[in-house]
Protein backbone atom coordinates (compact mmCIF):
# COMPACT_ATOMS: atom_id res chain seq x y z
CA UNK A 1 0.00 0.00 0.00
CA UNK A 2 0.83 3.65 -0.54
CA UNK A 3 2.42 5.64 2.48
CA UNK A 4 0.28 8.75 1.05
CA UNK A 5 -3.11 6.08 1.41
CA UNK A 6 -1.92 4.99 5.33
CA UNK A 7 -0.99 8.75 5.82
CA UNK A 8 -4.66 9.65 5.00
CA UNK A 9 -5.77 7.24 7.56
CA UNK A 10 -3.34 8.17 9.89
CA UNK A 11 -5.03 11.60 9.42
CA UNK A 12 -8.82 10.98 10.87
CA UNK A 13 -7.42 9.15 14.18
CA UNK A 14 -7.48 12.67 16.04
CA UNK A 15 -9.80 15.40 15.51
CA UNK A 16 -6.71 17.86 15.79
CA UNK A 17 -3.57 18.40 13.56
CA UNK A 18 -1.70 19.72 16.55
CA UNK A 19 -2.49 18.70 19.82
CA UNK A 20 0.71 19.49 22.41
CA UNK A 21 0.81 16.33 24.74
CA UNK A 22 3.66 14.02 25.66
CA UNK A 23 1.35 11.52 26.78
CA UNK A 24 -0.16 10.06 23.39
CA UNK A 25 3.32 9.75 22.49
CA UNK A 26 4.66 7.98 25.55
CA UNK A 27 2.01 5.65 25.26
CA UNK A 28 2.83 4.53 21.73
CA UNK A 29 6.11 4.05 21.83
CA UNK A 30 5.81 1.69 24.95
CA UNK A 31 3.40 -0.40 22.32
CA UNK A 32 6.25 -0.54 20.00
CA UNK A 33 8.98 -1.38 23.15
CA UNK A 34 10.22 2.02 22.97
CA UNK A 35 12.34 2.31 20.47
CA UNK A 36 13.66 6.31 21.56
CA UNK A 37 15.77 3.92 24.35
CA UNK A 38 17.84 2.37 21.13
CA UNK A 39 18.88 4.96 19.11
CA UNK A 40 22.22 5.94 18.15
CA UNK A 41 23.36 9.26 20.18
CA UNK A 42 21.09 12.22 19.33
CA UNK A 43 21.56 15.68 18.46
CA UNK A 44 17.78 17.53 19.92
CA UNK A 45 17.83 20.84 17.45
CA UNK A 46 14.87 22.93 18.69
CA UNK A 47 14.27 27.37 17.50
CA UNK A 48 11.90 29.74 15.43
CA UNK A 49 13.70 30.68 12.57
CA UNK A 50 16.94 28.75 11.53
CA UNK A 51 16.43 25.19 13.08
CA UNK A 52 16.15 23.13 9.83
CA UNK A 53 19.11 25.04 8.28
CA UNK A 54 21.26 24.18 11.32
CA UNK A 55 20.61 20.49 11.15
CA UNK A 56 21.18 20.58 7.63
CA UNK A 57 25.32 21.80 8.31
CA UNK A 58 25.27 19.72 11.42
CA UNK A 59 24.66 16.59 9.11
CA UNK A 60 26.91 17.87 6.39
CA UNK A 61 29.58 18.02 9.14
CA UNK A 62 28.88 14.87 10.58
CA UNK A 63 28.88 12.87 7.43
CA UNK A 64 32.42 14.82 6.25
CA UNK A 65 33.45 13.41 8.64
CA UNK A 66 32.11 9.80 7.50
CA UNK A 67 29.41 9.50 9.92
CA UNK A 68 26.26 7.59 9.02
CA UNK A 69 23.66 9.82 10.00
CA UNK A 70 20.12 9.25 10.72
CA UNK A 71 17.84 12.88 10.41
CA UNK A 72 14.22 13.87 11.39
CA UNK A 73 13.24 16.88 9.99
CA UNK A 74 9.57 19.14 9.09
CA UNK A 75 7.63 19.49 7.53
CA UNK A 76 8.16 18.04 4.19
CA UNK A 77 8.57 20.06 0.68
CA UNK A 78 7.25 17.35 -1.51
CA UNK A 79 6.79 13.96 -0.23
CA UNK A 80 6.39 12.70 3.00
CA UNK A 81 9.23 10.50 2.99
CA UNK A 82 11.40 13.40 3.21
CA UNK A 83 11.32 13.64 6.95
CA UNK A 84 12.98 10.63 7.64
CA UNK A 85 16.51 10.60 6.42
CA UNK A 86 18.24 6.77 7.11
CA UNK A 87 22.12 6.61 7.52
CA UNK A 88 22.24 9.39 4.91
CA UNK A 89 19.01 8.09 2.61
CA UNK A 90 15.31 9.01 2.74
CA UNK A 91 13.07 6.36 3.13
CA UNK A 92 11.99 4.26 0.61
CA UNK A 93 8.27 3.69 -0.16
CA UNK A 94 7.86 -0.21 0.66
CA UNK A 95 10.01 0.74 4.04
CA UNK A 96 7.88 3.75 4.95
CA UNK A 97 4.90 1.63 4.46
CA UNK A 98 5.43 -0.96 6.40
CA UNK A 99 6.60 1.01 9.24
CA UNK A 100 3.40 2.71 9.51
CA UNK A 101 1.32 -0.22 8.93
CA UNK A 102 3.11 -1.30 12.05
CA UNK A 103 2.60 1.86 14.00
CA UNK A 104 -1.02 1.72 13.23
CA UNK A 105 -1.44 -1.44 14.22
CA UNK A 106 0.13 -0.65 17.46
CA UNK A 107 -2.15 2.51 18.14
CA UNK A 108 -4.97 0.17 17.98
CA UNK A 109 -7.19 3.22 16.75
CA UNK A 110 -6.65 4.97 19.60
CA UNK A 111 -6.38 9.00 19.30
CA UNK A 112 -3.12 10.33 18.59
CA UNK A 113 -2.15 12.79 16.08
CA UNK A 114 -0.51 12.48 12.54
CA UNK A 115 2.70 14.16 13.73
CA UNK A 116 3.34 11.83 16.90
CA UNK A 117 2.14 8.66 14.93
CA UNK A 118 5.30 9.17 12.02
CA UNK A 119 7.30 10.56 14.59
CA UNK A 120 6.94 7.50 16.59
CA UNK A 121 6.98 5.53 12.54
CA UNK A 122 10.42 7.18 12.58
CA UNK A 123 11.98 6.37 15.81
CA UNK A 124 10.74 2.80 15.21
CA UNK A 125 13.34 2.95 11.94
CA UNK A 126 15.83 4.89 13.09
CA UNK A 127 16.15 2.12 15.98
CA UNK A 128 16.50 -0.74 13.50
CA UNK A 129 19.02 1.09 11.46
CA UNK A 130 22.47 1.07 12.26
CA UNK A 131 23.79 4.76 12.25
CA UNK A 132 26.61 6.72 14.61
CA UNK A 133 23.88 9.87 15.20
CA UNK A 134 20.59 11.09 14.76
CA UNK A 135 19.95 14.83 14.20
CA UNK A 136 16.81 15.24 15.50
CA UNK A 137 14.25 18.58 14.67
CA UNK A 138 11.83 19.71 16.98
CA UNK A 139 8.33 19.50 15.34
CA UNK A 140 6.89 22.83 17.31
CA UNK A 141 8.15 24.47 20.21
CA UNK A 142 10.02 21.91 22.13
CA UNK A 143 8.50 21.26 26.03
CA UNK A 144 5.27 19.01 24.74
CA UNK A 145 6.46 18.58 20.87
CA UNK A 146 6.64 14.83 20.38
CA UNK A 147 9.91 14.61 19.75
CA UNK A 148 11.18 15.53 23.60
CA UNK A 149 10.85 11.99 24.58
CA UNK A 150 14.58 11.10 24.48
CA UNK A 151 15.65 11.33 28.17
CA UNK A 152 19.67 11.64 27.58
CA UNK A 153 20.63 13.35 23.79
CA UNK A 154 24.04 13.80 23.79
CA UNK A 155 23.70 17.45 22.95
CA UNK A 156 20.20 19.97 22.38
CA UNK A 157 20.71 23.20 20.29
CA UNK A 158 18.44 26.02 20.48
CA UNK A 159 18.25 28.04 17.08
CA UNK A 160 16.84 31.69 17.20
CA UNK A 161 13.40 32.81 18.94
CA UNK A 162 11.24 34.55 17.58
CA UNK A 163 7.10 34.95 17.44
CA UNK A 164 5.18 31.95 15.93
CA UNK A 165 2.36 29.85 16.46
CA UNK A 166 1.45 32.22 19.20
CA UNK A 167 -2.30 29.79 19.57
CA UNK A 168 0.17 26.84 20.72
CA UNK A 169 3.29 28.49 22.50
CA UNK A 170 2.23 31.82 23.85
CA UNK A 171 1.81 35.36 22.64
CA UNK A 172 5.19 36.49 24.42
CA UNK A 173 8.76 35.89 23.19
CA UNK A 174 9.37 34.86 27.09
CA UNK A 175 6.48 32.48 27.10
CA UNK A 176 7.57 30.47 23.39
CA UNK A 177 11.41 30.72 24.90
CA UNK A 178 10.25 28.64 27.96
CA UNK A 179 8.50 25.86 25.21
CA UNK A 180 11.86 26.16 23.23
CA UNK A 181 13.95 25.50 26.52
CA UNK A 182 11.96 22.44 27.41
CA UNK A 183 14.33 20.02 25.66
CA UNK A 184 16.91 21.17 27.84
CA UNK A 185 18.41 18.10 29.87
CA UNK A 186 20.35 17.90 33.26
CA UNK A 187 24.17 17.19 32.66
CA UNK A 188 23.59 17.63 28.49
CA UNK A 189 25.35 20.86 27.08
CA UNK A 190 22.46 22.78 25.16
CA UNK A 191 24.27 25.00 22.49
CA UNK A 192 22.01 28.27 22.24
CA UNK A 193 22.51 30.67 19.18
CA UNK A 194 21.54 34.16 18.23
CA UNK A 195 19.03 35.08 20.95
CA UNK A 196 16.68 37.85 21.80
CA UNK A 197 17.83 39.04 25.64
CA UNK A 198 14.84 38.24 26.91
CA UNK A 199 14.22 34.66 25.36
CA UNK A 200 18.47 34.36 26.08
CA UNK A 201 17.14 35.06 29.67
CA UNK A 202 14.45 32.49 29.88
CA UNK A 203 16.70 29.70 28.48
CA UNK A 204 19.45 30.27 30.88
CA UNK A 205 17.06 30.11 33.88
CA UNK A 206 15.84 26.91 32.44
CA UNK A 207 19.15 25.62 32.00
CA UNK A 208 20.05 26.27 35.53
CA UNK A 209 16.77 24.95 36.81
CA UNK A 210 17.33 21.60 35.75
CA UNK A 211 21.18 21.46 35.24
CA UNK A 212 22.17 21.83 31.68
CA UNK A 213 25.59 23.80 30.84
CA UNK A 214 25.46 26.23 28.15
CA UNK A 215 27.00 26.89 25.29
CA UNK A 216 26.06 30.16 24.07
CA UNK A 217 26.43 32.64 20.72
CA UNK A 218 28.46 35.53 22.11
CA UNK A 219 29.60 34.33 24.95
CA UNK A 220 31.20 30.88 24.48
CA UNK A 221 31.50 30.64 21.21
CA UNK A 222 31.45 33.36 18.09
CA UNK A 223 31.59 34.20 14.50
CA UNK A 224 31.97 36.63 11.78
CA UNK A 225 32.70 37.00 7.96
CA UNK A 226 36.38 37.98 6.68
CA UNK A 227 35.33 38.70 2.90
CA UNK A 228 34.63 35.38 1.16
CA UNK A 229 35.84 33.35 4.72
CA UNK A 230 33.64 32.91 7.74
CA UNK A 231 35.92 33.07 11.04
CA UNK A 232 34.60 31.17 14.37
CA UNK A 233 35.79 31.26 17.29
CA UNK A 234 34.99 28.87 20.45
CA UNK A 235 37.16 27.75 23.51
CA UNK A 236 39.63 29.47 22.55
CA UNK A 237 40.55 28.09 19.55
CA UNK A 238 39.72 30.17 15.82
CA UNK A 239 39.34 28.81 12.45
CA UNK A 240 38.89 30.03 9.17
CA UNK A 241 35.96 28.38 6.96
CA UNK A 242 34.34 28.97 3.84
CA UNK A 243 31.32 30.93 3.55
CA UNK A 244 28.13 29.00 4.56
CA UNK A 245 26.90 27.32 1.46
CA UNK A 246 23.05 28.56 1.92
CA UNK A 247 22.68 31.95 0.75
CA UNK A 248 22.17 35.08 3.36
CA UNK A 249 23.72 37.03 5.90
CA UNK A 250 21.74 34.55 8.77
CA UNK A 251 23.35 31.74 7.40
CA UNK A 252 26.04 32.48 9.39
CA UNK A 253 24.63 32.67 12.59
CA UNK A 254 22.86 28.81 11.74
CA UNK A 255 26.29 28.06 10.54
CA UNK A 256 27.44 28.69 13.58
CA UNK A 257 25.32 27.25 15.86
CA UNK A 258 26.14 23.91 14.13
CA UNK A 259 29.54 24.37 14.81
CA UNK A 260 28.93 24.72 17.56
CA UNK A 261 27.33 21.93 18.45
CA UNK A 262 29.87 19.95 16.21
CA UNK A 263 33.25 21.25 18.39
CA UNK A 264 30.66 19.68 21.34
CA UNK A 265 29.60 16.43 20.56
CA UNK A 266 33.46 15.46 19.49
CA UNK A 267 34.21 13.43 22.21
CA UNK A 268 31.66 11.03 20.83
CA UNK A 269 31.37 12.02 17.62
CA UNK A 270 34.27 12.78 16.11
CA UNK A 271 34.95 15.56 13.77
CA UNK A 272 37.91 18.16 12.85
CA UNK A 273 38.35 21.23 11.22
CA UNK A 274 38.39 20.26 7.51
CA UNK A 275 35.12 18.26 8.40
CA UNK A 276 33.57 21.55 9.51
CA UNK A 277 35.11 23.27 6.27
CA UNK A 278 33.53 20.65 3.89
CA UNK A 279 29.87 20.32 5.72
CA UNK A 280 29.91 24.11 5.69
CA UNK A 281 30.20 23.78 2.07
CA UNK A 282 27.93 20.71 1.14
CA UNK A 283 25.25 21.32 3.62
CA UNK A 284 21.72 21.67 1.39
CA UNK A 285 18.43 22.91 2.19
CA UNK A 286 15.80 23.46 -0.29
CA UNK A 287 13.34 26.63 -0.38
CA UNK A 288 15.75 28.33 1.92
CA UNK A 289 16.35 31.18 -0.60
CA UNK A 290 17.31 28.48 -3.08
CA UNK A 291 17.94 29.46 -6.95
CA UNK A 292 15.82 27.40 -9.55
CA UNK A 293 17.82 26.04 -11.84
CA UNK A 294 15.25 24.21 -14.41
CA UNK A 295 11.43 24.12 -14.83
CA UNK A 296 8.53 25.63 -16.40
CA UNK A 297 8.62 28.87 -14.35
CA UNK A 298 11.94 29.81 -15.48
CA UNK A 299 10.28 29.48 -19.30
CA UNK A 300 8.48 32.88 -18.52
CA UNK A 301 11.25 34.77 -18.05
CA UNK A 302 14.11 35.85 -19.92
CA UNK A 303 17.28 34.18 -19.87
CA UNK A 304 19.19 37.11 -17.97
CA UNK A 305 17.01 37.12 -15.22
CA UNK A 306 16.60 34.56 -11.83
CA UNK A 307 13.95 32.85 -9.81
CA UNK A 308 14.77 32.43 -6.11
CA UNK A 309 12.58 30.31 -4.16
CA UNK A 310 11.81 31.03 -0.18
CA UNK A 311 9.59 29.36 2.68
CA UNK A 312 10.28 31.51 5.21
CA UNK A 313 6.45 32.77 6.60
CA UNK A 314 7.02 34.46 10.01
CA UNK A 315 8.21 38.38 10.93
CA UNK A 316 11.72 37.53 12.01
CA UNK A 317 11.72 35.57 8.58
CA UNK A 318 10.66 38.50 6.45
CA UNK A 319 12.91 41.14 7.64
CA UNK A 320 16.23 38.52 6.80
CA UNK A 321 14.76 38.12 3.72
CA UNK A 322 14.26 41.44 3.05
CA UNK A 323 17.82 41.98 3.67
CA UNK A 324 18.92 39.98 1.28
CA UNK A 325 16.83 41.22 -0.81
CA UNK A 326 18.53 44.59 0.20
CA UNK A 327 21.95 43.05 -1.04
CA UNK A 328 20.51 42.42 -4.35
CA UNK A 329 19.67 46.12 -4.53
CA UNK A 330 22.67 47.01 -3.45
CA UNK A 331 24.55 44.82 -5.75
CA UNK A 332 22.92 45.35 -8.84
CA UNK A 333 20.67 48.83 -8.50
CA UNK A 334 18.87 48.78 -12.02
CA UNK A 335 17.84 45.26 -11.70
CA UNK A 336 14.06 45.11 -10.43
CA UNK A 337 12.96 42.45 -7.72
CA UNK A 338 9.54 41.25 -7.99
CA UNK A 339 7.85 39.28 -4.82
CA UNK A 340 5.21 36.54 -5.49
CA UNK A 341 3.68 35.82 -1.90
CA UNK A 342 1.43 33.06 -0.56
CA UNK A 343 0.72 32.34 3.23
CA UNK A 344 -1.35 30.52 5.68
CA UNK A 345 -3.84 32.18 7.68
CA UNK A 346 -2.43 31.50 10.57
CA UNK A 347 0.40 33.65 9.74
CA UNK A 348 1.03 37.45 9.96
CA UNK A 349 1.31 38.81 6.77
CA UNK A 350 1.88 42.25 7.68
CA UNK A 351 4.62 41.45 10.06
CA UNK A 352 6.39 39.64 6.97
CA UNK A 353 5.91 42.69 4.56
CA UNK A 354 6.59 45.26 6.60
CA UNK A 355 10.02 44.65 5.94
CA UNK A 356 9.56 44.73 2.04
CA UNK A 357 8.13 48.47 2.20
CA UNK A 358 9.72 50.46 -0.74
CA UNK A 359 12.30 47.42 -1.12
CA UNK A 360 10.41 45.35 -4.04
CA UNK A 361 9.01 46.99 -7.52
CA UNK A 362 5.94 44.66 -7.49
CA UNK A 363 3.63 42.37 -5.40
CA UNK A 364 1.42 39.76 -6.38
CA UNK A 365 -0.46 37.86 -3.92
CA UNK A 366 -1.49 33.88 -4.67
CA UNK A 367 -4.02 31.20 -2.94
CA UNK A 368 -1.48 28.52 -1.93
CA UNK A 369 -3.43 25.67 -4.18
CA UNK A 370 -4.73 23.04 -2.34
CA UNK A 371 -4.39 24.16 0.86
CA UNK A 372 -7.42 24.89 2.96
CA UNK A 373 -5.99 27.21 5.46
CA UNK A 374 -4.14 29.35 3.08
CA UNK A 375 -4.90 33.04 3.05
CA UNK A 376 -6.88 34.11 -0.25
CA UNK A 377 -4.72 35.64 -3.01
CA UNK A 378 -7.71 39.14 -1.97
CA UNK A 379 -7.16 38.95 1.76
CA UNK A 380 -3.29 38.48 1.19
CA UNK A 381 -3.36 41.89 -0.68
CA UNK A 382 -5.35 43.45 1.58
CA UNK A 383 -2.88 42.85 4.55
CA UNK A 384 -0.15 44.10 2.64
CA UNK A 385 -1.47 47.36 1.39
CA UNK A 386 -2.16 47.68 5.48
CA UNK A 387 2.07 47.26 5.70
CA UNK A 388 2.89 49.37 3.37
CA UNK A 389 3.47 47.38 0.31
CA UNK A 390 0.76 47.42 -2.54
CA UNK A 391 -0.04 44.27 -4.31
CA UNK A 392 -1.98 42.68 -6.56
CA UNK A 393 -3.60 39.62 -6.81
CA UNK A 394 -2.72 36.71 -9.23
CA UNK A 395 -4.73 33.63 -9.92
CA UNK A 396 -1.52 32.01 -9.96
CA UNK A 397 2.46 30.98 -9.02
CA UNK A 398 2.59 30.83 -13.16
CA UNK A 399 0.67 34.21 -13.97
CA UNK A 400 2.50 36.61 -11.25
CA UNK A 401 5.91 34.90 -12.74
CA UNK A 402 4.83 36.16 -16.64
CA UNK A 403 3.45 39.50 -15.15
CA UNK A 404 6.84 39.87 -13.33
CA UNK A 405 9.07 38.86 -16.09
CA UNK A 406 7.18 41.28 -18.78
CA UNK A 407 9.42 43.86 -17.00
CA UNK A 408 11.33 45.22 -19.81
CA UNK A 409 14.66 45.94 -17.38
CA UNK A 410 17.83 43.49 -17.54
CA UNK A 411 19.24 41.59 -14.77
CA UNK A 412 15.39 40.62 -12.98
CA UNK A 413 14.96 38.71 -10.02
CA UNK A 414 11.54 37.17 -8.84
CA UNK A 415 11.12 35.64 -5.47
CA UNK A 416 8.19 33.33 -4.53
CA UNK A 417 7.94 33.42 -0.87
CA UNK A 418 5.80 33.85 2.07
CA UNK A 419 5.06 29.62 2.85
CA UNK A 420 6.32 25.83 2.90
CA UNK A 421 3.28 25.12 1.42
CA UNK A 422 3.94 27.06 -1.62
CA UNK A 423 7.73 26.34 -1.71
CA UNK A 424 6.70 22.47 -2.02
CA UNK A 425 3.94 23.25 -3.98
CA UNK A 426 6.66 24.95 -6.61
CA UNK A 427 9.54 22.24 -6.18
CA UNK A 428 6.78 19.58 -7.50
CA UNK A 429 6.81 21.03 -10.58
CA UNK A 430 10.31 21.58 -10.62
CA UNK A 431 12.42 18.54 -9.67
Amino acid sequence: MAPETILERLLRLHPKAIDLSLGRMQRMLDALGNPERALPPVIHVAGTNGKGSTCAYLRAVLEAAGHRVHAYTSPHLVRFNERIVLAGREIDDPAFAAILEECEARNGGVPITLFEITTAAALLAFSRTPADALVLEVGLGGRFDATNVVERPIATAIAPVSIDHQQYLGDTLEQIAFEKAGILKPGVPGIVGIQDPRALAVIEARAAAVGAPLVRWGQEFSARSEGERLVFEMDGVRETLPRPALPGAHQLGNAALALAVARSVAGVLGNGAVDRARGLERAVWPARLQRLARGPLLGRLRSDWSLWLDGGHNEDAGRVIAEHVAGWRRAAPGAPVHLVLGMLNTKDPRGYLRHFAGLVDSVATVTIPGEQASLSAEDLAAAAGDAGVPAATAASVAEAVSRAGADPRAGGRVLVAGSLYLAGKVLADHG
